[in-house]
């Protein structure tokens, strides 16, 4: 078998590779910005991976017609390790031959200048911002997991309508046979109206229904930026409105400390000890700067400039380039501030007196900034993580239940189609950008304050790693259900009726492992010593499976097969093995979800461990 494929293989890769390497000089071509002197041949090379395919499947149907392949290869690993490896190659090189065939259609159509319509959603577009611009709001790491974890609840909370409907034990004599479930039931929309769009539409509710939108509304991280923000400039301004304090408040412009308060402020993250250390340095240096690039000239302003140039530099490096970029910003305003204030004024009444004035008010901002955002509902980095993991698990468990339902034990007529497996890949993506923001998030506890012991990340980020490979086996089972479906024993409905009860409890142990994790991180409450056994349901199942495989193997051999039902049914017990695979990979990463989520939450005792320690 090696020896047979490995050449067609080899030949079959290098092909993709020619391919590739051709498409990418004939795009440089299209777009006006060739790279290399080499001349494109990508339709030579499309002509060379059509030969080298047509090689592969030759030597492909000489070896299911070989009789040295025994019927028992399913059970070899070795095997079906090395069909996992061919059979994937093969299918590649269909995607490589669309890809080239769709750019040699770009190479032919006319090259014209042509006005299109922008095909970007404009809402997105609206809100789209630069990298900059996110670096600058400090959006790369809280902003994009907000904004992340909203998109995929939302996808969540549609597929999650999705509900079960079983199937009648018993069917009734006068029931129309036309409107009875399936054998194993069937998932059906839900056509209930959430509670929001019920007392929308009810006349008598609809002022308790605003009200309430209103109150939710107010709920919002928008709504306690506003007050927060309010709160301390108007505690920061209190000077300015009594009598006794408005004049030194006026001539020593300490109005400086509201507009920073403005600056520092962040709807999100409050900052750490470092941010308000480094802030707090930048505004203090800024300001005694600013004096001596006064007091150095005399008011020269091409001293002063000289001065800002040496200063500036550092400081617009940070704001633009640094991750501390508000420490940037305060820095080049005290600056700015204390420098032409004295020059406004002619250095009176003294240049001590304008830079230690202003610095201080600078100062007291950022102070003040960061406390508040400290205070009332604060960004605690360690906090959202385990709520992100939380949330996770449940996103893993509603797509597990849909992938199994769709995927996996559908019913007849109700075959996955192109739509669903788009919007199941669309669904994976966001998911794995979710394991992206939760380990950028994880990077934000590295320097937060906490009294009672320094964070240990190491739990987190085992969970996180443990939640990833869940979610990547249960990719590889849905991908492997497309291949070997239509061929599995389960086609019967006595098969279906006697696997009912092992699949219900494999499925439904798996959910309430992943619904008691979540539910214990959320709520940050000890895990149960004892859950239910994933493994021993999925046990049960093998077992069960096991004899109804072997009862029809031996019917396979009696009836015999055609060399095409023969590689079909190769294809599905390779694919099969793939799948169970997966399967027992996600009870062993259960395993690991519990015993990290013990050590991240604690594990319930029994009153006879409380007596002991007693």
């Amino acid at each position: 078998m090696r020896y047979s494929l490995r050449e067609p293989t080899r030949e079959l890769v290098d092909s993709m590779i020619d391919v590739l390497k051709h498409a990418d000089l004939t795009i440089m071509e299209i777009g006006g910005q060739k790279r290399s002197p080499e001349t494109p041949g990508l339709s030579k090379a499309v002509n060379r991976i059509r030969s080298v395919r047509e090689t592969f499947d030759a030597a492909d149907a000489l070896l299911i017609a070989n009789p040295k392949l025994s019927s028992t290869y399913a059970k070899s690993p070795d095997v079906i390790e090395l069909f996992l490896f061919v059979h994937p190659v093969r299918q590649t090189t269909d995607k490589v031959e669309a890809f080239a065939s769709k750019i040699l259609q770009m190479q032919q159509d006319d090259s014209r200048w042509h006005i299109r319509a922008p095909s970007h959603p404009f809402t997105k577009a609206v809100m789209r911002t630069n990298a900059q611009v996110r670096h600058d709001r400090g959006g790369l790491t809280a902003g994009f997991y907000f904004r992340g974890k909203k998109q995929l609840d939302r996808t969540m909370a549609d597929l999650q309508s999705v509900v079960y409907v079983p199937a009648a034990r018993q069917s009734h004599p006068g029931d129309d046979p036309s409107k009875q479930v399936p054998a194993i039931g069937e998932y059906q929309q839900d056509q209930e109206e959430t509670l929001g769009k019920t007392l929308k539409t009810s006349e008598k509710a609809d002022f308790r229904y605003r009200l309430w939108t209103l109150l939710h509304r107010l709920q919002g991280f928008e709504s306690r930026f506003a007050f927060k923000v309010a709160l301390v400039t108007t505690l920061v301004s209190i000077p300015a409105w009594l009598p006794q304090s408005r004049d030194w408040w006026n001539n020593n412009e300490s109005w400086w400390a509201v507009v920073t308060v403005w600056s520092m402020m962040h709807p999100r993250v409050g900052g750490t000890f470092q941010d308000l250390a480094a802030r707090v340095s930048c505004a203090a240096i800024g300001a005694v700067w600013g004096g001596f690039a006064y007091a150095a000239g005399v008011g020269n302003p091409y001293v002063m400039a000289v001065f800002a140039a040496i200063y500036m530099i550092p400081m617009l490096y940070r704001f633009t380039q640094s991750s501390h970029p508000r420490s940037g910003v305060v820095g080049c305003i005290s600056f700015t501030v204390v420098s032409l204030s004295a020059y406004t004024s002619g250095g009176h009444p003294s240049i001590v007196t304008i830079a230690w004035t202003r610095g201080i008010a600078f100062v007291v901002g950022v102070v003040a900034a960061l406390i508040v955002n400290w205070v009332l509902w604060p960004f605690i980095a360690r906090h959202e993580l385990r709520k992100s993991l939380s949330a996770m698990m449940l996103h893993s468990a509603i797509l597990y239940r849909g992938v199994i339902a769709k995927y996996v034990y559908y019913s007849e007529g109700d075959e996955p189609g192109p739509e669903d497996i788009a919007r199941s890949e669309m669904l994976e993506g966001r998911l794995r950008e979710g394991f992206v923001r939760m380990r950028q998030l994880m990077e934000l506890t590295r320097h937060e304050m906490r009294l009672r012991a320094p964070f240990d990340p190491l739990p987190y980020s085992a969970l996180i790693s443990a939640c990833e490979s869940f979610f990547e086996h249960l990719v590889q089972v849905r991908q492997s259900a497309l291949y070997f479906q239509p061929y599995m024993v389960a086609s019967d409905p006595a098969i279906v009726a006697s696997l009912t009860a092992p699949r219900r409890d494999a499925v439904a142990v798996i959910l309430l492992n992943l619904y008691v994790l979540a539910c214990a991180l959320r709520a940050d409450r000890p895990v149960p010593r004892y859950l239910p056994s994933a493994a021993a349901a999925r046990r049960k199942l093998l077992d069960r499976m096991a004899i109804l495989e072997a009862e029809q193997a031996q019917k396979r051999e009696a009836e015999g097969k055609s060399p095409e039902e023969r590689k079909g049914r190769r294809w599905a017990d390779v694919y099969q093995y793939a799948y169970s695979g997966a399967l027992t990979d996600i009870v062993e990463n259960l395993q690991e979800l519990q015993k990290y989520t013990k050590e991240v939450c604690g594990e319930v005792r029994w009153e006879s461990d409380i007596l002991v320690g007693m």
